[in-house]
């Protein structure tokens, strides 16, 4: 277990008009939203955008267990940390989903000595973005019905609707359900489904736009539809993108709080790693690396998912270029893959993960290499950040840090921001510091005039060690029109498991010779990419036998009690 401090003393909350003045972000770019919550204009960039960058980190981590490795708590601890070294620092995450918070992950805003606060608003509502996103998507879907309904003059396919409604909660009765029961004044009836909230094609474009204009143009050019001669239908053509917009224009402006070190923190937007491309907004880093020193911000899940959508998808839109990754793993994560220990979703972990085994540590290292090698691939400096729980031993500890640095790490350090806050990552900071001055060669993994398959098929080779790959004959039709519509020069975007290297999450460590099955692949052409599905997917999460959304109450005095 976590070695949870008996006590955490925080300094008092600063009022979020001192964290933005210390920032150097003037009043006149603030919209309050109570006394340590704001959002930030883009306008800003206006007045700063001829300022020398800071240096850039992303934080990314090993194939994660159920219970992650502690990538936002190490970007929390980080950013802090190199504060602490009088290096003026950002924090960028992502916003947490209401799925994870009520199901089995619980809250998404660091924890212990190194969290953003209040937790609370971090995890809950905030300041509405994610309703907003919501709405607009739902929006679109009941233009999308009362289109067919009026007659569907665009001659609609009703067998190829991409753009179901959304909802912001685990919830698999939602998975499959038909809409318009009994046609006539119900509607047209048809088969549908609710995604999450965070899958949402919005969701990725608010995280890639750069202004209120290209937010416009992004959702103007969203495929909602296919009609029956195989053209495509925007939600421009369903006249719906302005209404969507106006919902969305306050949902683009960055979202400023603070650590539990008062270091500022940008919170915004919260696409999926494994569903999208997992990485908090453009916009709020752009705002930090005018304004900071260090933006230290976060890639969903292993490097495999979020980092690789970070340099191929984020990095290509931003035009920015990282300095280094911070690859955050655990002395409990390396003896997971080993293979020799049982761990499932919504299950007490196997107590044996809490007893010294070395073998376990050194057979669990095929995933940390190869999480490695993929970061080594884009050219930028790859630290191991290891996230210290108090049963890790020395000689465990030992042996991650002589296989990182065979494997091609530029360093590994322990981190203890967990119980310690910034004095337990002083070292990691330094490090990070002198990496992110080393020239690198930052590259994307492929260019964009491959063809689709090219792209899929190396992603899946390089960068998860599959042996080939396997398309349905679904995912063949739709390749092929595709690339006929004009889509085949976007980036791709893999959706699979973020359990595993692989499409399979039983598969653990570095699994080679499997085939990566592509069952279907689909347009986000407003977000910019086309995303491919592989294994079976899950756009709908759900519940566990007991969801931490038991644990949640409020008292008399409105006080929320169990937030993880």
């Amino acid at each position: 277990m976590k070695k949870t401090p008996r006590t955490l003393k925080y300094p008092r909350l600063k009022h979020v008009l001192s964290v933005a003045k210390a920032l150097g972000i003037p009043r006149k770019y603030l919209e309050l939203y109570g006394d340590y919550k704001a959002k930030v204009s883009p306008d800003i960039l206006d007045a700063i955008g001829r300022r020398k960058n800071g240096k850039y980190i992303d934080v990314t981590g090993i194939t994660p267990t159920p219970l992650g490795e502690g990538k936002t708590v190490t970007t929390i601890g980080l950013s802090m940390a190199l504060n602490r070294l009088g290096l003026r620092s950002v924090a960028c995450i992502r916003q947490p989903s209401l799925g994870p918070v009520f199901g089995i992950k619980g809250g998404g805003s660091g924890g212990g000595a190194s969290q953003v606060l209040p937790s609370y608003d971090a995890n809950i509502h905030l300041t509405g973005d994610n309703h907003a996103v919501e709405t607009a998507h739902n929006l679109c879907a009941a233009f999308l019905d009362n289109h067919l309904y009026r007659g569907n003059a665009l001659d609609i396919d009703l067998e190829k609707i991409f753009w179901h409604r959304v909802f912001d909660v685990n919830d698999r009765a939602l998975r499959a359900i038909r809409i318009g029961v009994g046609g006539g004044k119900a509607g047209v009836e048809r088969h549908t489904r609710f995604d999450i909230t965070v899958a949402s094609e919005l969701m990725a474009i608010l995280a890639l736009a750069d202004s209120v204009p290209d937010l416009k143009k992004r959702v103007s050019r969203i495929v909602v539809a296919l009609t029956r001669g195989g053209k495509s239908v925007t939600c421009a053509d369903l006249k719906v993108a302005g209404a969507m917009a106006v919902l969305l224009k306050d949902a683009i402006k960055p979202n400023l709080l603070q650590t539990s070190e008062n270091t500022p923190c940008f919170v915004h937007t919260g696409p999926f790693a494994n569903i999208a491309h997992g990485n908090s907004s453009i916009l709020a880093d752009k705002i930090g690396l005018k304004l900071a020193d260090f933006v230290v911000t976060e890639s969903g899940f292993g490097a495999d998912c979020g980092a690789e959508k970070f340099f191929d998808i984020k990095c290509r839109y931003s035009g920015l270029k990282p300095d280094a990754a911070v690859l955050v793993c655990s002395v409990r994560g390396m003896k997971v893959h080993s293979g020799r220990y049982d761990v499932a979703p919504g299950r007490p972990l196997d107590k044996g993960l809490y007893k010294e085994n070395l073998d376990a540590v050194e057979e669990g290292c095929a995933n940390l290499e190869k999480q490695i090698e993929n970061v080594n691939m884009f050219g930028v400096p790859c630290i191991v950040a290891v996230n210290r729980f108090r049963t890790d031993t020395p000689r465990e500890l030992d042996i991650i840090r002589k296989r990182s640095l065979r494997d091609g790490a530029f360093d590994c350090v322990v981190s203890d921001v967990y119980s310690r806050g910034s004095a337990g990552g002083d070292e990691l900071a330094k490090v990070v510091a002198i990496a992110s001055h080393h020239k690198n060669r930052f590259k994307f993994l492929y260019p964009l005039n491959a063809s689709i398959k090219e792209k899929i098929e190396t992603i899946a080779a390089k960068i998860y060690g599959a042996s080939g790959v396997r398309y349905e004959k679904l995912a063949e039709e739709d390749i092929a029109l595709y690339e006929k519509l004009g889509f085949g020069k976007l980036p791709v975007c893999v959706a699979k498991t973020h359990l595993s290297l692989s499409h399979d999450p039983r598969l653990k460590g570095r699994p080679q010779g499997f085939e990566l099955p592509v069952m279907d692949v689909r347009p986000s052409t407003g977000a910019g990419f086309l995303y491919a599905l592989c294994g079976t997917m899950m756009t709908m999460p759900a519940l566990p036998s007991h969801p931490i959304g038991e644990r949640f109450d409020i008292d008399a005095k409105g006080n929320v009690k169990g937030l993880i």
